[in-house]
């Protein structure tokens, strides 16, 4: 499943970072890279943007750009 797809107050695991170029380095350069665990605070009404909780930050992400970080739920 996609960043985009995680359930509110979820903790997701990066599996994998999907684009390319500038747009997968933006988001190495966030923080979020394979493996860190990533909290789902909360989703904007339409969806777009996701806030989220990443290495003791908060991070607001585009949905476009949570559409290219491959998750998965942590037990």
């Amino acid at each position: 499943m996609t960043l985009k797809e995680a359930k509110v107050k979820s903790t997701v695991k990066v599996v994998k970072l999907h684009g390319e170029g500038a747009v997968k380095r933006r988001i190495m350069d966030m923080g979020i890279t394979k493996g860190v665990e990533i909290y789902v605070r909360k989703v904007a009404p339409l969806g777009d943007p996701v806030e989220v909780t990443v290495r003791n930050y908060e991070l607001s992400l585009r949905k476009d750009d949570a559409q290219l970080i491959e998750v998965e739920l942590v037990k």
